[in-house]
């Protein structure tokens, strides 16, 4: 094998390990936030969570093998070096819009349960 494919190697299993870590650390603390979010229904909150995960397994892994095709092939270590940083860079940052997207989404849930549940009550009647 050559350089550039040691390179490719290290570049795909140092980000799918970085991906799988993320993924489990946001399902176990995620948790509590989606449970909030379904306002209790923790049954409902963990097929989501689930569902989730899933979805940013697939997202991330074929994001991650898609973009190890573009950028300059590297020859040398330093080359390697410098395209793996790069390359680990962006998956962190699209994995990192990814976390803020959805959590601007489950907040917007979050808060329209919150409101529906307080126009929920039967009005006070007054005597």
């Amino acid at each position: 094998m050559t350089t550039p494919v040691y390179i490719y190697i290290a570049y795909t299993i140092i980000s799918i390990s970085m991906t799988i870590w993320v993924a489990r650390t946001l399902q176990r603390n995620g948790r509590i936030f989606l449970v909030e979010a379904f306002g209790g229904k923790e049954e409902m909150a963990d097929s989501v969570n689930h569902l989730l995960v899933v979805g940013y397994y697939l997202i991330n892994c074929g994001f991650i093998l898609l973009y190890l095709r573009f950028g300059t092939k590297p020859e040398t270590l330093v080359e390697g070096i410098e395209y793996i940083a790069t390359k680990l860079g962006v998956v962190l940052l699209v994995l990192g819009a990814m976390h803020f997207f959805n959590i601007f989404n489950f907040d917007r849930m979050r808060k329209k349960g919150r409101l529906s549940a307080s126009t929920d009550m039967p009005p006070v009647i007054e005597k």
